[in-house]
């Protein structure tokens, strides 16, 4: 089954506007994957920065 069934009776406009729909969504979910994944060493960074500044004073 297709995923959208009446895809060749669309216009070319509304084609469009879903391909870009589909290739943002799909972004998103990119974006958001990596920084779930960097966010731990951000936050020990900034924690090990603020503990720099710190112990500097």
């Amino acid at each position: 089954m297709a995923l959208v069934p009446r895809w060749q009776y669309m216009t070319d406009e509304s084609k469009a506007l879903a391909k870009r729909l589909a290739i943002s969504g799909a972004i998103l979910v990119i974006s958001l994957v990596v920084i779930r994944a960097l966010l731990p060493w951000v936050l020990a960074s900034l924690a090990v920065w603020w503990l720099w500044k710190l112990i500097k004073k």
